[in-house]
């Protein structure tokens, strides 16, 4: 009986090591792609520099937005990890290789993330920000040393408030509760806030999502090679031909280079496969709407215990997971796109070797906010049936019918409402083109002669 339980007790240990040793691999993946992201981005100037000071505190910044940011790139791909991890078990059931992938795996890697999540909301990004704002209280020997303290000390006013708003809100919903749990703050009032935080995020991709579903088509058009319908390419380039000799032959056409197959069929089928992507999406809410007056199971909730490899979440099986998948890493695309592409965030864009470190810190928080949401964003629009693990499935206003049915049908609104637009709009303006006709709305200005104002079109001979 003693030697069974040795060998139990070895056999946790060493999945205990195993699980790890991959959760370090892959976050060390991630963290060296964040840091080249992030180098890519960051203004260089405000890290060579005179000041010595300065410098090492730019150095540790990027270091905390950098393993920020790998969080983020990890909570993304929590669910389509977890998706593909449980058809690999299904395809090989009794793989010895495959013995390393299991629900303990997957469950500590949601945990883990929903752990560095709320790290990096409540301490990290703060710390950063106040870090570079710092100059150390009056009076004290200058250095690093100093602007720490002082960081710390700002950091620990701050979460005073913030937890004291929190309790008081949470008091005055539950007053009993609120009351007897103040002690509780682990279990009470941090999950209280990451699910108010997560909320926000929730209700930003509601927002950007569309938006930026619509946008995919304009961007990716940017980055192809369209095809010009009526048009003679080589004619054309014969005459632009003059204008590049002028130009010292500095221009080089993305469409001379391009092939007459990526010129006339890649661009259709790239548009085709967006188009389809976004018609799925859009078909799935609708039929989780559906399901949702009708079926208690496909509201959102949490799995308590993940019990990978005995059926799969879509009902077309292998394939269905990997449309999953796909439409998943799709609508975070198009989430990032859409926040990006509006009015208020569009500031935050980050541009090449000229993105100062406060701009990255923003961004930073962004895209966590955005990814963390990602998974609670899928479940609760019926993308796939996979439930939340760990404290992600905690949230109370996921078992509210009313908020989950009423989310769902904004989606689908507004989706369908910036995708017709923007097909319309595209549709006219590339026959507009294709016929010589210009599809620039008028512009006019106002002229005042001799005290009479008059309307003229900038257009106009």
């Amino acid at each position: 009986m003693e030697v069974d339980d040795v060998s139990v007790r070895e056999q946790l240990f060493h999945d205990r090591v195993r699980e790890t040793f991959i959760c370090v691999l892959l976050f060390t993946c991630l963290y060296i792609l964040s840091y080249l992201i992030l180098t890519h981005f960051k203004k260089n100037a405000d890290y060579v520099t005179d000041d010595i000071e300065d410098a090492t505190v730019n150095k540790i910044a990027l270091w905390l937005c950098t393993f920020t940011l790998s969080v983020a790139v990890c909570a993304v791909l929590l669910l389509p990890l977890s998706i593909l991890s449980n058809e690999v078990l299904l395809t090989f059931p009794h793989s010895y290789y495959m013995e390393w992938l299991n629900g303990s795996l997957i469950h500590g890697l949601w945990n883990l993330v929903f752990l560095l999540s709320n790290l990096s909301l409540v301490v990290l990004m703060p710390f950063a920000y106040f870090f570079t704002e710092s100059e150390g209280f009056v009076g004290c020997r200058k250095g690093v040393t100093a602007r720490v303290y002082e960081t710390a000390v700002v950091l620990l006013l701050l979460s005073l408030l913030v937890l004291g708003m929190v309790w008081v809100f949470v008091a005055l919903l539950h007053r009993c509760s609120a009351r007897e749990t103040l002690y509780d703050l682990w279990e009470c009032y941090l999950p209280y806030l990451y699910s108010c935080i997560s909320l926000c995020g929730v209700l930003l991709l509601l927002l950007c999502t569309p938006l930026g579903l619509s946008r995919m088509f304009s961007v990716t058009g940017r980055l192809l090679v369209k095809p010009r319908m009526l048009e003679n390419v080589e004619v054309d380039m014969n005459c632009a031909a003059f204008e590049e000799a002028s130009l010292s032959r500095k221009i080089n056409k993305m469409r001379r280079r391009a092939s007459p197959w990526q010129r006339n069929l890649f661009y259709p089928l790239v548009m085709i496969l967006l188009l389809a992507l976004t018609v799925v999406c859009v078909l799935m809410v609708c039929f989780h709407v559906l399901e949702l007056l009708f079926d208690e199971t496909a509201m959102p909730r949490g799995m308590g215990d993940p019990r990978f490899g005995t059926a799969s979440f879509s009902m077309l099986g292998s394939l269905g997971a990997a449309v999953q998948v796909v439409l998943i890493l799709y609508l975070m695309v198009s989430s990032v796109v859409g926040f990006y592409s509006s009015p208020l965030f569009c500031s935050l864009l980050p541009r090449t070797q000229d993105t100062n470190l406060t701009q990255i810190i923003g961004n930073c928080v962004s895209l966590l906010v955005l990814s963390s949401a990602l998974p609670v964003f899928s479940r609760t629009l019926g993308i796939t049936r996979f439930d939340l693990l760990g404290d992600f499935g905690r949230y109370n206003w996921l078992g509210n019918f009313h908020i989950v049915f009423l989310y769902n049908l904004m989606f689908a609104g507004l989706t369908s409402a910036c995708l017709i637009n923007t097909l319309t709009w595209a549709v006219q303006r590339e026959l507009m083109r294709a016929f010589g006709t210009s599809l620039e709305p008028p512009v006019f200005f106002v002229v005042v002669i001799n005290g009479n104002f008059i309307l003229h079109n900038i257009y106009s001979s």
